[in-house]
């Protein structure tokens, strides 16, 4: 880890730090099988993947594929969102037909119509907070977030300014009607395992 500090060290003194000079370091990293990693506001979160969080995420990826083929619906996926130092790993993202990636071979997120995040219990923060506000300055049409921990759902619609202006949480069980927004279908909960 000495390394790492050091190149953090040496990149914050001539100002050049960037996304991709970050990721380049989380590669070289020893970063434990299973884990996602992403940059939020500057800061390298490693969080493991539970069963939960993975069957939450394949049956949304299931429904989701009811309408969008498989090119269009990403996993784990880096996409660069507005903000200061913001490499996003979504849990799932959709990306608008006829998207196509930027010169630096990563999807845009001009192009992304739909994320979805599930919670996990130390990077939760992250999904509430600053994604949320990245997101939405990005004009994300719909973000969800599904948190295991509550039994509910959170979505957010309407970006405008930086901020969701439409916005409604309900439990597992309720469908979340999409049916009114870019994705056009409704998504059942039912199934989603609590933790």
């Amino acid at each position: 880890m000495t390394v790492l500090a050091d190149r953090i060290e040496m990149a914050d003194s001539s100002g050049e730090l960037t996304l991709d000079t970050m990721f380049e370091w989380v590669e070289t990293m020893p970063v434990p099988k299973g884990y996602k990693v992403e940059i939020v506001g500057g800061n390298i979160f490693m969080a493991p993947q539970r069963d939960t969080h993975w069957d939450i995420i394949l049956d949304i990826v299931e429904q989701l594929r009811s309408k969008y083929p498989r090119k269009r619906v990403k996993s784990d996926v880096r996409v660069d969102y507005p903000g200061h130092l913001n490499g996003f790993a979504s849990d799932i993202t959709v990306m608008a037909e006829g998207a196509a990636k930027n010169d630096k071979g990563l999807w845009r997120y001009q192009d992304v119509e739909f994320v979805a995040e599930v919670i996990s219990r130390k990077t939760g923060a992250n999904d509430y907070g600053p994604k949320k506000d990245a997101y939405a300055a990005a004009g994300v049409p719909v973000y969800l977030i599904v948190d295991p921990y509550t039994g509910r759902w959170h979505l957010h619609t309407r970006p405008k300014d930086g901020e969701y202006r439409g916005e409604l949480s309900l439990d597992f069980g309720d469908e979340i009607d999409l049916t009114g927004t870019v994705v056009g279908l409704v998504l059942k909960t039912g199934e989603f395992p609590r933790d």
